[in-house]
């Protein structure tokens, strides 16, 4: 069975930094695209960035310029670095895999079409 274990949430102040780490198990992480969601109580899941077998990325736009995503096959992880943290990006932070990523096309963009995910972290931003 596959697995993705997060690891590096906490709290932090606004103007502060974490760096989010996604272990991958039982798979190697290469051939997929690899995606960070985060979510909030009573909200979906939203995409944050994404990293495709190829190393092309993807971030949603309230997060450009502050976090980056990028990975290390040969440790199997892919990792999240959040700069500038805001209050707004308080929330749980998953680890996503899409095992039916085809090189050369984009990564999806859709919780629905990551088949794996991770048990996630929590990132509190405090103002």
């Amino acid at each position: 069975q596959v697995q993705l274990l997060e690891s590096g949430g906490g709290s932090v102040q606004a103007g502060g930094s974490l760096r989010l780490s996604c272990a991958g198990s039982r798979f190697p992480i290469s051939p997929y695209c690899m995606a960070w969601f985060r979510q909030v109580p009573g909200k979906e899941r939203e995409g944050v960035a994404t990293i495709d077998s190829d190393g092309r990325i993807r971030y949603t736009d309230s997060v450009k310029g502050r976090f980056t995503i990028s990975k290390d096959n040969a440790k199997n992880s892919v990792y999240l670095e959040m700069n500038s943290l805001k209050p707004e990006d308080t929330a749980m932070y998953y680890c996503a895999a899409d095992f039916s990523f085809v090189r050369g096309l984009n990564c999806p963009t859709s919780s629905r079409d990551f088949g794996a995910w991770g048990q996630g972290t929590q990132v509190t931003v405090s103002a």
